[in-house]
């Protein structure tokens, strides 16, 4: 399967915490509505946590959450280059976010590309942007658009060729494509204690990298080109 110019689409992923490091640190408000959100989580199977056990998969939810790295790539000739976003200002972070969307991938030819983007990363970016005050470029506003009207590429969805039984991990799906993963730190499910206990959010951001050249190494393989090497990446400011 092949698809469009991979030079105009930008790979991202991003990594989210919770609001508060703790469930206590909420507002009166904010902590009810916790309430309600794991009153439904339980639903779900997880009868015996308390609302503040099951606070630490807050950072799943947009409402809830806030973003602390949205790193990116996009390819330049033979050369996949990658930018990261970060800190503990997500309101600038995304504004920064934002003006590159707007300066680079405003036509109708580019597109977004994540694993599980149309999901999790995309809605989740242009919540948060609603949230911080901030107007959503172009690309991210899809009001009013079909699905296939969006320019949100989806490794996942890809891989799925139709099929909505499964899901099919980013991890899972480099290993049969043979693409090399260097997991060898932190995992999804850390994120919130590296950035709340161990305040590194240049680990973090390192996290982030390696999914974003796992993304794009998969739509190479989408697209039967040769895998990038490590002397094809590069890294700015």
């Amino acid at each position: 399967m092949a698809y469009k110019d991979l030079s105009k689409m930008l790979f991202l992923d991003i990594e989210t915490v919770s609001q508060k490091s703790d469930f206590s640190e909420l507002s009166e408000r904010m902590q009810a509505l916790w309430n309600k959100k794991a009153d439904m989580i339980r639903k779900q199977g997880e009868e015996e946590l308390s609302s503040a056990d099951l606070y630490n998969r807050a950072a799943i939810y947009a409402e809830f959450g806030k973003i602390v790295c949205i790193s990116v790539g996009f390819i330049k000739g033979d050369t996949l280059r990658i930018k990261s976003f970060y800190g503990h200002d997500e309101a600038k972070l995304l504004s920064d976010f934002a003006d590159l969307l707007n300066k680079h991938y405003r036509g109708n030819d580019c597109a977004l590309c994540a694993h599980n983007g149309k999901e999790f990363d995309f809605p989740y970016i242009a919540r948060r942007m609603i949230i911080n005050g901030i107007e959503l470029p172009k690309i991210l506003d899809v009001a009013g658009r079909k699905p296939w009207e969006t320019q949100f590429i989806d490794t996942m969805e890809l891989w799925k060729f139709g099929d909505y039984k499964n899901y099919t991990s980013l991890e899972l799906l480099c290993a049969i494509l043979d693409i090399p993963t260097p997991k060898d730190d932190i995992n999804g499910s850390q994120v919130g204690e590296v950035y709340w206990k161990e305040n590194d959010i240049e680990r973090i951001k390192t996290y982030c990298q390696k999914d974003v050249i796992s993304v794009a190494q998969i739509m190479r393989r989408y697209n039967y080109q040769p895998l990038l090497t490590n002397d094809t990446i590069e890294y700015i400011s």
